[in-house]
């Protein structure tokens, strides 16, 4: 009797074993984050700014794990449509928005969108601001604020400012400029910001505010007017900020932060954040950022939900008293 009673425990557990076997060997399989490529979703199109910025990063993560982060170009709707691809994603910390805050903080305050950037995307790290301002082309004349306040109040509607789409931060910059200075300039919205340099070295538009066309200005191509950012840029340091030219609290940040979908594991979170705040020191990506125009403040994502919170109130803000439409 008692051989038959081990027998039989025997039995249960080895059916028990087999049944949890593929239980096991799932979670041996899935091992420690990342054990396979994870894709980095920019919202516009390659060579724009968004682009131009993300690719450091993908590298230096690259570098970091051990596994390819690949750019996924998802551009149009003002960012939305990578966004909501992000969103709808499984939450397995493999599919990663490279996210500007005019997905988070302005394009949801002028239309109806896919998500809700409070609850259906979690904050993982601070990648970068950009460190740039408004450019002219030479031809136009003038070479700072003034005196493009005073042409453009000559001349009202004849200067086109290009931008990487409508409800982006690009647009907001040029509408806050506008309202601070009492100027009309036309703003025209492209699908991404390559789109809208393309056609400033062409002539068809007159100004933009991106750092995708800072290679231009130190070709002598383009005129830079000032820096939107509380310092000045160390590649141009002869060029005062907005602030300095007369012109507080005019600035409009532009930042980026890489953001997952919601339910993503908090363990997969911090090992991101710390990765990022690890790199985001080291003297080779300070330069690499520099190069594009890029400075990246360290934040954890407790920090970076607080910042959010604040820049949509002050972007909101701007959207009512400038009368920001999406049209």
């Amino acid at each position: 009797m008692a051989k038959q009673t081990v027998g039989r425990r025997a039995t249960m557990l080895g059916a028990g074993a087999a049944l949890a076997a593929p239980w096991v060997r799932s979670a041996a399989a899935q091992g420690a984050w990342p054990n396979k490529p994870v894709k980095l979703v920019v919202p516009y199109a390659p060579g724009g700014a968004s682009d131009t910025m993300a690719r450091p990063w993908a590298d230096k993560l690259s570098q970091a794990f051990g596994q390819p982060f690949v750019i996924d170009n998802r551009g149009g709707a003002a960012g939305t449509i990578g966004a909501e691809s992000v969103v709808r994603s499984v939450a397995d910390g493999y599919t990663i928005l490279f996210s500007p805050n005019s997905i988070m903080t302005v394009v949801p305050q002028l239309r109806k969108v896919g998500y809700d950037p409070k609850k259906d995307l979690a904050p993982v790290a601070r990648v970068g601001d950009l460190h740039c301002g408004f450019v002219l082309r030479p031809d136009i004349g003038p070479s700072n604020i003034k005196e493009v306040v005073d042409y453009a109040k000559k001349n009202p509607g004849k200067l086109a400012y290009g931008s990487s789409g409508l409800g982006t931060s690009a647009q907001l910059r040029v509408e806050m400029f506008k309202l601070r200075a009492g100027v009309d300039i036309l703003h025209v919205p492209y699908r991404g910001s390559a789109d809208a340099m393309n056609d400033l070295l062409a002539g068809n538009v007159q100004m933009m505010n991106e750092i995708n066309v800072l290679p231009h200005v130190k070709a002598g191509k383009l005129k830079l007017l000032c820096i939107n950012h509380s310092v000045r840029n160390p590649e141009f340091p002869t060029v005062p900020t907005l602030t300095e030219q007369g012109y507080p609290d005019s600035d409009v940040p532009i930042w980026y932060s890489l953001q997952a979908p919601a339910g993503v594991s908090k363990e997969i979170i911090s090992i991101l954040n710390k990765k990022v705040v690890e790199l985001a020191k080291t003297d080779d990506m300070v330069r690499r950022l520099r190069e594009v125009s890029v400075i990246c403040p360290i934040q954890t994502p407790e920090e970076i939900t607080a910042f959010t919170e604040v820049d949509f109130a002050s972007n909101g803000k701007l959207i009512r008293e400038a009368n920001v439409k999406l049209d």
